[in-house]
Order: structure tokens, then C-alpha cells, then sequence
């Protein structure tokens, strides 16, 4: 949701193979619980196999961040990595489309004190948090402590960017492209929630070159600017998926002195704190992603 009214679905006959793969994944978020834990991992060996490309960023991103593993810990790290991946796929789908009522009692949340002390003042919060895997269906879950508004980039098939959005409204407050920084300032501004996950690298938006698992890595300064517009205090939240499918979820306290007058600055504190998050669990952060497709000059590309 946000400002703009809700756009009617497209139906011209060019989309109907997205409106099939989108009936395919409504019937897959609603099988059994257990029988998408199998799925999920059997999709994620397929996916390792089948996504080459995909693969091989993997590989390669690992390597660099991992540089103190062996070759066959890296390995079964990558392994490890697309069976989360296999996962996600079932917990995105089931977050937009599917009931959760299964994990009423399969997941805990942790921190919610920093939550509401960041809070009582009337102040906004800016949640920021990794591309895990289990991202979709923990945001869901968090849903039900706190309103949340979300800021995302937006998919580029327009049929699967309205059934992934009218999902999401079902559970969030509100949703911002990465464009509409106005209503997501106003949301702030007005004592709101907001999440997005700052750790990505984008041809859109401000960055800068900051640390990350020891390279430097061009990252956005949105939770400065963010956090400088609008007054919003800033925490961290991590989530993870427990080896008997549970889930954790956790906030961390306040970032104090955020934000600065150096957005370098905020912004690689930013970074650091993402760093720390992903080295918990490092196999369910979303590493086919090209991370550092875009490098200081001078410096040798990852992927080729």
C-alpha cells in the first residue's frame, strides 16, 4: 500500500504465463508445512545444479568473503546456502499468498523491548536488516507484534509485481518503492515502522565505497539519509531459521549517535552491523547476488 490507489491487475493475454507460474505458487504456499520443508530442500538441490550462473556468483563471493575456509568448507557452505535458498522460495510464497497459522508456535521473537523503548517517545524506527533468505516470512511474523512498513525495488513483470504487493498488504502497513521517499518519510515522520535491507549494491540511489567482509563494497546510504530526514532511530534485525524449522527473531538495540553529519561514515557502521548479522548464519544470506560487481578503480572484477 501507499498513497496511490491500487492499480488493477494486468490481464492482457502477454502476462498469462506470469498469472499461471503465480497460480502455481498459490497452490505451492498452501501445501503442508512439512511437505514444503522437503520441497524446499529438493528445490534447492535442483536450484544449485540448474542456476550455473547463479552458482558461480555464489562460489565467488564466497570465496572472497571466506578467505580463512578451505575449498571444502566453502563447498559445503555453498550446499548448505542453496538448500536455504530451495526453502525461501517456499517461505516467500507462503508469506504472500499462504497461511502462517502453521508457525503459531514455531518461531520466537527476541528484543521487542528496544522496539518499544525506540519508540515511546513518538519517534519513527528504521529496521535494517540482510537479504536472508528467511526475509519474507519473518517480516510476516514480526507483522504481528508491530505495524510495519516496508521500502523494496519493485519486480519488473508488472502481473507478478501486483500479486506479490496486494500479498504483502494483507500483512504490512504499507509499501514503498525505493522511489517514493516521500510517503516513507511522512510514515517516519508520523511515529511509523519502517524496514528495508540496505545491503545490496544498486545502480540507483546514493552510495559509497565502505567496508565489507574485507572489501570494499559500494553500498547505499539510504539509512543515513533516511535516519537525517526524518529523526527516525535506527536498529538492526536479524532472523534466522533453526535446524528443526523453527524461527528466531531478534532487534537489537539503538545505534546510538545515528545519524552523524558523515553519511561514509553512518553508512559503513551500517555495513558493519549487516557484516555481523550474516556471519551468524552464513549459508542463509542470499549470496547469489552480484555484490561487488561494481569495484574501486584499479581493482580486479569478481565475476567474469
Amino acid at each position: 500500500m501507499t498513497d496511490a490507489p491500487t492499480p488493477r491487475p494486468p490481464l492482457s493475454p502477454r502476462h498469462w504465463p506470469t498469472w499461471l507460474a503465480i497460480a502455481f505458487g498459490w497452490t505451492l504456499a498452501r501445501w503442508p508445512w512439512s511437505l514444503a520443508q522437503v520441497g524446499g530442500r529438493a528445490l534447492g538441490k535442483l536450484m544449485r545444479v540448474a542456476m550455473i550462473e547463479r552458482r558461480r556468483t555464489a562460489a565467488a563471493n564466497l570465496a572472497l568473503c571466506f578467505p580463512e575456509l578451505d575449498d571444502d568448507a566453502r563447498e559445503r557452505l555453498l550446499h548448505a546456502h542453496f538448500d536455504s535458498l530451495g526453502l525461501g522460495v517456499f517461505e516467500f510464497l507462503r508469506a504472500w499468498w499462504g497461511p502462517i497459522s502453521p508457525l503459531d508456535t514455531r518461531y520466537t521473537l527476541e528484543g521487542q523491548q528496544h522496539l518499544e523503548a525506540a519508540r515511546a517517545d513518538g519517534r519513527g524506527v528504521i529496521l535494517v536488516s540482510p537479504h536472508f533468505t528467511t526475509l519474507e516470512i519473518c517480516v510476516r511474523l514480526l507483522c504481528r507484534h508491530v505495524p510495519i512498513a516496508g521500502m523494496y525495488r519493485p519486480h519488473d513483470e508488472e502481473a507478478l509485481e501486483w500479486a506479490v504487493r496486494r500479498g504483502r498488504a494483507r500483512y504490512t502497513e504499507a509499501m514503498y518503492t525505493r522511489e517514493e521517499l516521500r510517503p516513507a518519510l511522512r510514515h517516519l515522520k508520523s511515529g511509523g515502522v519502517l524496514w528495508f535491507a540496505p545491503d545490496q549494491e544498486t545502480r540507483r540511489g546514493d552510495s559509497v565505497f565502505v567496508p565489507f567482509f574485507g572489501q570494499q563494497a559500494w553500498s547505499l546510504t539510504s539509512t543515513h539519509q533516511l535516519a537525517r530526514l526524518s529523526g527516525a532511530r535506527v536498529l538492526t534485525l536479524f532472523h534466522e531459521r533453526l535446524a528443526d524449522g523453527r524461527y528466531r527473531l531478534e532487534i537489537g538495540p539503538v545505534l546510538d549517535d545515528f545519524p552523524s553529519a558523515d553519511a561514509t561514515v553512518d553508512t559503513a557502521r551500517v555495513m558493519q552491523a549487516m557484516e555481523q548479522l550474516i556471519r551468524r548464519v552464513p549459508a542463509q544470506y542470499l549470496w547469489v547476488h552480484q555484490r561487488f560487481k561494481r569495484r574501486p578503480k584499479g581493482e580486479a572484477p569478481v565475476y567474469r
